[in-house]
């Protein structure tokens, strides 16, 4: 199989993975670099509906936009300009997170999969949905070199060396927001992870994220 081939069919793949956390709104976008100058990008449609005929879309990082895509690609865009660490990014609208977004607060390193963020989430106060360039290019400096971004009352957008594992860096954060709001529901301050512990220090293993400090 040719590397497009691949990629496209990464594409698909993370589209159903994302489909299957239960996030299927129509903002939801995978994206995988394909080399310095484009990416792909899954088609202008809610992940759970791409099909294998689907055939996702060739962008340019540097050129315009095509209008066959959805307006927020262009943080794709910015993002891979800034970071080439970057080779995968997931946008996505994921229900607790949304919720915690709209209070203005991010999740708190208070669990293993949330210590993958730490020490803090990047945080976009702007609630309307980021359809110019400017907007795009401030988003990705915002983000700098964290992990992920939490857009208010708009999910987030999670990157990764790859799309794999931006894709597993997007299902933490869902799960470090709802650990978020359940302590937030209680009324007690909760605990927080001390960055100063490297047993805190979460790890990339095998293709496989452990995040060490249980016990």
């Amino acid at each position: 199989m040719s590397p497009r081939g691949r990629a496209d069919d990464l594409i698909r793949v993370a589209a159903r993975a994302i489909a299957r956390a239960g996030w299927r709104t129509p903002m939801d976008i995978a994206c995988v670099r394909i080399d310095a100058h484009y990416c792909l990008v899954s088609p202008a449609k809610p992940l759970g509906l791409v099909t294998d005929s689907d055939v996702p879309i060739r962008v340019s990082i540097d050129g315009p936009l095509p209008a066959e895509v959805l307006g927020e690609v262009r943080i794709h865009q910015q993002i891979y300009r800034l970071r080439p660490d970057v080779g995968g990014i997931v946008r996505f609208q994921s229900p607790k997170l949304v919720s915690l977004s709209t209070l203005g607060k991010t999740p708190s390193a208070r669990h293993g999969f949330g210590s993958y963020f730490a020490p803090s989430h990047r945080f976009w106060h702007d609630p309307r949905l980021v359809r110019h360039d400017a907007w795009a290019a401030a988003v990705a400096a915002t983000l700098g070199a964290a992990r992920a971004i939490v857009l208010r009352g708009n999910g987030a957008v999670a990157v990764g060396s790859s799309l794999q594992e931006a894709c597993v860096l997007s299902w933490y954060l869902e799960d470090a927001a709802r650990v978020e709001l359940d302590v937030l529901a209680s009324g007690i301050p909760g605990l927080v992870f001390d960055p100063r512990n490297p047993r805190r220090v979460p790890l990339w293993r095998d293709g496989f994220s452990s995040a060490c400090g249980s016990g």
